[in-house]
């Protein structure tokens, strides 16, 4: 597999990860493996919508903004920052790690971890290249398979289960209502060809033409206005009003009050595996054990699905 060329060591930043089950059949026909009744789910299926402000742009794309400089230049060292775990994670488990980062600290105070949060191609790069990370959570089965045939990571397990979701600004200008509207909204944005987002999203567009159309897939990649590096890029620039429609995982959508949020028909969605592998050479293997096994505790279960992921 070809590489990009080195990315920046991140120095205080923070597998079988996400596979792709397409159901066959019609496009609402509910028989994908992910959400079996023994799986816990989250309660963000349903369209939801919540008042936006009106002056979020400039914040949001100066956030987004510091975000690109920190992966492409990486973060600056802090104190001890060589003790800490560190731990990265694929851009969509931001809010659920941060949590549960709280939750470790306090139940292990002796144990200080640091996490970097970005597409999982970029992450990839960063431990190839020999970014110090101790823990990587993927959300692409390919990019984790690359590090282990680089014997760059150990085994990997599975700890969470997502899926697409269809978010428009508030407004919706497009009366984008289904997965079938996609094809008349006017500005649409979603994840390159390298981001797992982008990949599933691609999936579930080729798989509709077999119920809107051959040409189903061509139409709104047509209206396809920008691509974007990670889910939360993507998310965001729906939420900046800068497309009408944009394909995120639904945890993406779950967690913003500033976007309108649609179902994707089973039939058509896809299911997302994250798994965990740790890092080998990683001094801190026993410290990256117990952050593992909180993952796969139930208060860390508890975590993920108040974040909108399915887990075991």
């Amino acid at each position: 597999m070809a590489r990009g060329p080195p990315i920046p060591t991140l120095s205080n930043c923070g597998r079988k990860a996400i596979q792709c089950t397409i159901v066959r059949g019609g496009p609402d026909k509910f028989t994908s493996p992910a959400y079996h009744t023994n799986q816990r789910t989250h309660p963000g299926d349903l369209m939801s919508q919540a008042a936006r402000p009106n002056s979020i742009r400039s914040p949001i794309l100066a956030g987004w903004m510091c975000i690109g400089l920190l992966l492409l230049h990486g973060c600056l060292p802090s104190k001890d920052a060589s003790n800490a775990l560190k731990i990265f994670a694929a851009a969509s488990l931001t809010e659920a790690f941060g949590e549960m980062k709280t939750a470790f600290e306090k139940a292990h105070p002796n144990i200080r971890i640091q996490l970097a949060f970005a597409g999982s191609q970029v992450l990839r790069l960063q431990i190839e290249q020999g970014a110090p990370a101790d823990v990587f959570a993927s959300a692409n089965l390919a990019h984790l398979n690359a590090l282990m045939e680089a014997k760059r990571v150990g085994a990997s397990q599975a700890f969470a289960q997502n899926k697409l979701a269809i978010i428009t600004p508030l407004d919706n200008p497009s009366q984008v209502l289904s997965f079938e509207d996609l094809a008349k909204a006017s500005k649409i944005i979603i994840g390159t060809e390298q981001v797992p987002v982008g990949i599933y999203a691609r999936q579930a567009l080729a798989h509709a033409n077999r119920f809107y159309g051959k040409d189903f897939e061509q139409k709104v990649m047509k209206r396809v206005v920008s691509q974007e590096s990670n889910a939360r890029l993507v998310r965001a620039k729906v939420e900046m009003g800068e497309a009408d429609a944009a394909l995120v995982y639904l945890t993406d959508a779950f967690a913003s009050k500033r976007v309108r949020r649609i179902a994707v028909p089973p039939g058509l969605n896809v299911r997302a595996d994250y798994l965990m592998a740790n890092v080998i050479g990683s001094q801190q293997q026993q410290q990256a054990a117990a952050w593992q096994q909180f993952v796969f505790s139930e208060d860390g279960k508890d975590i993920l699905v108040r974040h909108g992921f399915s887990v075991n």
